[in-house]
């Protein structure tokens, strides 16, 4: 019967390309550094008296020995700005991108309500040397991907921190597969249909990213992927055929935490203390 050995052959061309459009580099040497600390959400906030990504956040991290993530765009004048939003209007009360601001136009805006300001990645670097480790997130806007890359992983040069890179534009990682293959890497995903967080992209477009079907081009050293999402089959297949290392985002509960640390994954979390402490 020809044709059952034609679908069968296709399946396995299917299937084939399928695994070569989710390769991931496995084994870097740094993981077993970066797996020792779990990582405070955008800082260990405590709303509404520390916000996020604030240094009173960071220094909160350190003081309590976790491990911090934090967000990273690109300003006009070269100078990178540890923010989430492109907009400072949820964060600052002001409809203002964060790319279209100097250094120095920064530092009048206060983060929600407090006298906290918006830092610089480099204030937030000399507080993290020689101390827990850092998961930068770059935050690519106006297609400046490999603009943003470049200057975070040199402003990262200067300073003696643990690091690793991640990011949910793939053309990031891209850069850093190209020009600095040492650093760890990361993709960043979720389902995005789900949540609406990519409604601008075409129905096509978020089928390939929330499955990882640009990690050709990234060849990640970690997914780290939506908590809730995290049953993806290309999510499950990452890991069985390349063992790839998967963080889970944001881990809001003890309860989650031990679920996701019981599959060996690394945690990012918010609103609660992982050790069992009041916050």
């Amino acid at each position: 019967m020809w044709y059952v050995a034609l679908v069968v052959l296709i399946l396995l061309v299917l299937g084939e390309l399928y695994t070569l459009a989710l390769r991931c580099r496995r084994g870097h040497p740094d993981w077993k550094l970066l797996r020792l600390w779990r990582y405070a959400h955008r800082g260990f906030h405590d709303k509404p008296t520390i916000p996020e990504n604030s240094m009173a956040a960071f220094r909160r991290a350190v003081e309590n020995h976790f491990g911090a993530e934090l967000d990273v765009h690109l300003m006009k004048d070269g100078n990178l700005a540890v923010i989430h939003d492109s907009s400072l209007l949820r964060t600052a009360g002001v409809d203002v991108a964060v790319e279209d601001l100097t250094a120095e136009e920064l530092k009048q805006y206060r983060l929600e309500g407090t006298d906290e300001r918006i830092p610089l990645l480099e204030e937030v670097l000399a507080l993290f040397e020689d101390q827990t480790a850092l998961i930068v997130e770059l935050k690519a806007e106006r297609g400046n991907y490999n603009e943003l890359a470049a200057a975070t992983v040199a402003m990262l040069d200067k300073f003696r921190v643990h690091y690793c890179i991640e990011s949910f534009d793939y053309r990031c990682l891209r850069w850093l597969r190209k020009n600095r293959p040492e650093i760890v890497r990361g993709q960043l995903a979720e389902q995005f249909s789900r949540h609406g967080d990519a409604a601008y992209l075409s129905g096509i477009a978020r089928f390939i990213l929330s499955n990882l079907l640009m990690n050709f081009q990234a060849v990640p050293d970690f997914i780290a992927y939506r908590f809730s999402d995290r049953k993806c089959l290309s999510v499950r297949w990452c890991r069985r055929f390349y063992k790839v290392q998967e963080a889970n985002w944001t881990i809001a509960s003890r309860e989650e935490m031990v679920e996701a640390e019981k599959d060996g994954n690394i945690i990012i979390f918010e609103r609660f203390d992982p050790r069992g402490e009041h916050k």
